[in-house]
């Protein structure tokens, strides 16, 4: 049980973390434009397929 004084404060350091990695992804703006992501996949205009043949 000992162990649960270094392993409490480590997982709420650790999410913390992540949470101010989230809410700076949202500030620079990383997440602006997630519609043109789903159409961009469908176009034809920048295919990297291989060649065929």
């Amino acid at each position: 049980m000992e162990v649960l004084v270094y392993l409490i404060p480590a997982s709420l350091f650790l999410g913390g973390l992540g949470l101010a990695a989230f809410i700076w992804t949202l500030k620079n703006r990383q997440y602006d434009d997630p519609e043109g992501d789903a159409w961009r996949i469908l176009s034809d205009e920048y295919d990297d397929a291989p060649p065929e043949g």
